[in-house]
């Protein structure tokens, strides 16, 4: 088995890896990444497919993706299409098809009767609410059912009985008869199966008894041969009971590794809440660009690059941290400086009217500054412009503090011609309107000698402006830790989205769902993938130049 390369980030993780692979305790590396098809996957998924699966690379393994679709009441073939979507446009490769723990159905009904003929397992005929007040406290020992000591031949006809759909939802449950005096308090006889008389998305109404999720998941890694089971630390304490199950059952052994999980501020993870988000029309949907799952960040435009590397960024440990959301814009900041082409827009328009530039002139524009390889576009100039309103003030700091535009001041348009102020319009309310301006005709491209001008504003051409509608995101919470309020609901940004237009070179009406560009010194912006199929572009923030946030915290 082959030691991974030496410039992969160390963990805690790697070293157990490491020891495992030495020490002959195992000889190959399989890893697997078992969502619930119950729901989107978010921000904190994206961390552990990149750990298993960038784990199994780097050892020359495999990771599986398995679904955990044990409780067919809450999943959907919807769910399924969207991980599988998901995992592949982070750049994973799970072969040939994706695994199901309803794959291992059969073989988990028949490990269920081997661990009733055992004397390991029985049927429960309490009610939920009576099994609930028995099962005792962190500390005081739960109480036995009184049907905890069934004979195995009463059991087996009554569990044959459930699969036959001979009883209705709720009225027994199989329990694994290990001790209800246990500290942990998941090994108090827990659910195996349930009686569920619900249609199953993969098998229909073939079973009518579905395995608790406990029950399954440590023998579905056996059965796929995982070596390492890297979870999350709130799976710590069921780690007993799954090598209690394997134990008694004798079968493959995998090894749990618990990690800490991603906690990000100015965001909820819950899935309950997410869920409630989404029903509630808080959000336009999952993949609303507001929204932590996968999907609302590749449709607001946040590179799958940029997502791997924060992962990697913010590394693995066992302590619970928070992690700023500023960490993860400013990945993708650097992933779209290197990789978006530049293009002119402007939100807040101010006329300029060229009062010596009476023609129209085609321009030459890098698509980006730094790759001279990737070329160039056209972008056409004329007497009269839209400027950022925010590039002119009428009464200016000195000129070592400010760069832009005012009475008698000097910039040069970007990719174009300096430019001075020489007279601004007001209206009735004393707002400026316009400004009139002249250009130095001699400056195209270059400074001459003797002149020193270092603002540059951006500009687009107003009879040749194209008017896009653009959506200004922002955090979808204005609470850094929005669980901590007394309901999260009421930390909601109500400015989390603005609706509104920009006037945009005409290159920009011929952008593609999904392609992301700098607005130059505006921000960073995405084609939306559902609503820019048709018709003009509609335009996502992707993000800002500059974390803005900083300066509010």
């Amino acid at each position: 088995m082959s030691t991974p390369d030496t410039a992969a980030p160390s963990n805690f993780i790697r070293t157990i890896i490491d020891e495992d692979l030495q020490s002959g305790r195992r000889d190959t590396v399989i890893t697997r990444f078992p969502p619930e098809p119950n729901g989107y996957l978010h921000i904190g998924h994206a961390k552990s497919i990149c750990l298993n699966f960038g784990l199994a690379a780097d050892y020359n393994g495999r990771c599986n993706l398995r679904f955990d679709d044990t409780n067919p009441a809450k999943e959907e073939d919807e769910y399924v299409d969207a991980i599988k979507k998901d995992v592949a446009w982070l750049g994973f490769d799970w072969g040939e098809q994706p695994l199901f723990a309803s794959d291992y159905f059969d073989q988990l009904y028949r490990w269920a009767i081997e661990l009733i003929k055992k004397g390991k397992a029985y049927v429960d005929s309490q009610s939920a609410e009576q099994m609930r007040v028995n099962r005792g406290t962190l500390t005081e020992a739960g109480k036995e059912s009184p049907y905890r000591n069934r004979s195995v031949e009463e059991n087996l006809e009554l569990f044959e009985q459930m699969k036959n759909g001979e009883h209705p939802d709720g009225s027994h449950i199989l329990r694994a008869k290990i001790d209800m005096a246990s500290p942990n308090m998941n090994l108090r006889d827990p659910a195996m199966y349930r009686i569920l008389h619900a249609p199953h998305h993969r098998t229909g109404d073939t079973w009518c008894i579905y395995p608790m999720y406990d029950f399954a998941h440590g023998q579905e890694d056996s059965i796929e041969g995982v070596t390492h089971s890297i979870c999350t630390l709130e799976f710590e304490d069921h780690r007993p009971l799954y090598d209690w199950f394997v134990k008694e059952l004798d079968i493959f052994a995998p090894q749990q590794i618990e990690f800490a999980r991603l906690n990000l501020s100015y965001t909820v993870m819950s899935k309950r809440k997410l869920l409630q988000l989404v029903n509630e029309k808080h959000v336009e949907g999952w993949d609303d660009p507001r929204m932590p799952t996968i999907s609302g960040m590749r449709r607001r435009g946040y590179p799958a690059a940029a997502i791997r590397t924060f992962c990697e960024r913010i590394g693995v440990g066992r302590a619970a941290s928070w992690i700023d959301l500023s960490v993860l814009e400013e990945c993708v900041r650097e992933e779209l400086n290197a990789t978006a082409y530049r293009r002119q827009a402007v939100l807040n328009p101010l006329k300029v009217t060229i009062t010596n530039y009476g023609q129209i002139e085609q321009l030459d524009a890098p698509n980006h500054p730094q790759q001279p390889g990737e070329g160039c576009r056209t972008l056409p100039m004329s007497g009269t412009l839209w400027i950022d309103r925010d590039d002119f003030m009428e009464d200016p700091p000195p000129p070592k503090k400010y760069f832009r535009l005012g009475p008698g001041r000097e910039v040069r348009l970007r990719n174009s011609y300096i430019i001075k102020c020489d007279e601004y319009i007001k209206n009735e309310k004393g707002e400026v309107i316009e400004l009139k301006c002249s250009a130095d005709l001699d400056t195209l491209g270059k400074n001459p000698e003797g002149r020193k001008v270092k603002g540059i504003i951006h500009w687009v051409s107003a009879e040749h402006a194209q008017k896009v509608p653009v959506r200004i995101y922002d955090r979808l919470f204005n609470q850094e830790n929005p669980d901590k309020a007394e309901n999260y609901l009421s930390a909601l940004n109500p400015a989390s989205l603005q609706e509104t237009f920009a006037l945009a070179e005409p290159s920009l009406m011929e952008a593609k769902p999904g392609e992301t560009f700098q607005f130059e010194r505006v921000g960073y912006f995405t084609v939306d993938s559902k609503d820019s199929k048709t018709g003009a572009p509609v335009f996502n923030r992707t993000v800002t130049l500059r974390d803005t946030w900083a300066k509010v915290k």
